[in-house]
Order: C-alpha cells, then structure tokens, then sequence
C-alpha cells in the first residue's frame, strides 16, 4: 500500500492505516525532535504530541508532501511542549526550595551518538540560534530542499537560504573555536 492509499485511509478512520503511518515516521519525527534540540529524555513525549495531532488534524491534510506537513507538526509540538514545561517549572520552582543532588547516567538514546565528533556537531548545532539550527538541520540530515524547508518553516525562500548561509559560517566559527570536527570521515 502507498503513502498515499495509507494517509485516504487513515483520514477515514482507519486506525491500522494510521498506525502503519506512525511506524512508518516515527523515526523520523524523534530525529528531528532531538536535532531540534529537545532532550533525550523528552523525546518520547515530543513525539507522542506529535501523532496526536497528526491524528487531530489529519483530516485538515491537503495532499502536499507529507513529510513536509509532519516537519511542521513536529516543529510546532516541540516549540509548544517547552512553552509548557517551562511553566511547569516555574510552578515547580515556587514549590520546591531545594533540589536533591544525584549523579547523571546517560540515558540509551544519549549513547546512540556514540563518535565524539558526531556529539561535538550536535552541541555546536545546539548552539546556532533556533532561526539557523532549524534550516540547517532540515536540509543536512533530513535533505529537504530549500522550498521544502521555506514551506516548514512557513518562511520566504530568500530567508531561508539567507539563513542557511548564515548558519553554515556560524558554525563553522563555533567548531573552528572548540577544536573543530575531524576531517576524514
């Protein structure tokens, strides 16, 4: 069965359908949630907000490309889940006076970026303000184009490739300034 067949189906009702559709992006979605800079741990959740709305709004689907639509989807949940916890955690902060000391243990999904240098891209990444670390990451680990990128971004074309070049010498300064990725790979 299609995409295409998979989504007419799943915007029908057909839950099978729908299911076969998250397992089809569910990777995806948690890649671009975590390049977006979403915590290991918030992942999970992230994603799950996800394919809640996709299912909310399925329906609303015009038959655009469909991974283009749940970049959007996963750009705005990731935006509106740290909208929320950062006021969760403000609640929190006027409950709680002191926080006990642990010791940190990565998580499993923190060990999949397993080569230094992959870890010293993802945090030089991180580093790039949201408006450049989106399109970078869109078009060099997800390989949209520049108009799919202006349509996830709901950005002009122009911005975009503006935006892109400003990134790419940004990032070049930050990993030239810690040491810089190896060569070779």
């Amino acid at each position: 069965m299609t995409e295409k067949e998979l989504i007419t189906k799943a915007q029908s009702g057909d839950l099978v359908s729908y299911s076969i559709l998250i397992q089809l992006h569910h990777r995806t979605v948690e890649k671009f949630a975590f390049q977006c800079g979403v915590h290991t741990h918030d992942i999970p959740d992230v994603t799950q907000e996800v394919f809640i709305k996709l299912y909310r709004f399925l329906h609303q689907f015009n038959h655009e490309k469909f991974t283009t639509w749940l970049y959007k989807i996963t750009l705005n949940a990731t935006r509106d889940y740290y909208r929320k916890e950062s006021r969760e955690v403000a609640k929190e902060q006027k409950f709680t006076l002191n926080s006990s000391n642990h010791t940190y243990t990565p998580s499993a999904e923190e060990q999949i970026l397993v080569f230094e240098e992959d870890q010293e891209l993802h945090q030089a990444i991180l580093q790039l303000a949201e408006k450049y670390r989106h399109p970078i990451v869109l078009y060099y680990f997800h390989e949209l184009t520049y108009e799919q990128i202006a349509e996830v971004l709901n950005t002009p074309l122009s911005t975009v490739k503006t935006r892109l070049l400003r990134a790419k010498e940004q990032l070049k300064k930050v990993l030239s300034k810690n040491g810089g990725v190896k060569s070779g790979r």
